[in-house]
């Protein structure tokens, strides 16, 4: 049986260097604000990251596009979040 974590490997990102399409508002909100974070356990791509301290890391490369964080962060809204540049962002392999 194939794992999710196998499939998503074999997808393909195109990283915009220095124009992320999706960045978190105010960083402060989350550390302060923000107890939960489930944007750290509800991305399925993994790319929020709750460090020790509380802050919340995004590191946009391998985002699936889902919109997910967006969803999520419905108390807040502090994600500013939209489509890559054409010819940027995942390819996916399977569908």
């Amino acid at each position: 049986m194939i794992k999710v974590e196998q499939k998503l490997f074999q997808n393909r990102y195109r990283v915009d260097a220095g124009r992320p399409h999706i960045s978190i508002k105010q960083p402060e909100l989350c550390t302060n604000s923000c107890p939960e974070q489930q944007c750290a356990t509800c991305c399925p791509a993994g790319c929020y990251v709750a460090e020790g301290n509380g802050k919340i890391v995004l590191i946009t490369d391998g985002c699936l596009e889902c919109g997910t964080c967006r969803i999520i962060c419905d108390t807040h809204r502090n994600v500013e979040w939209d489509w890559p540049r054409g010819g940027f962002g995942i390819l996916f392999k399977f569908g």
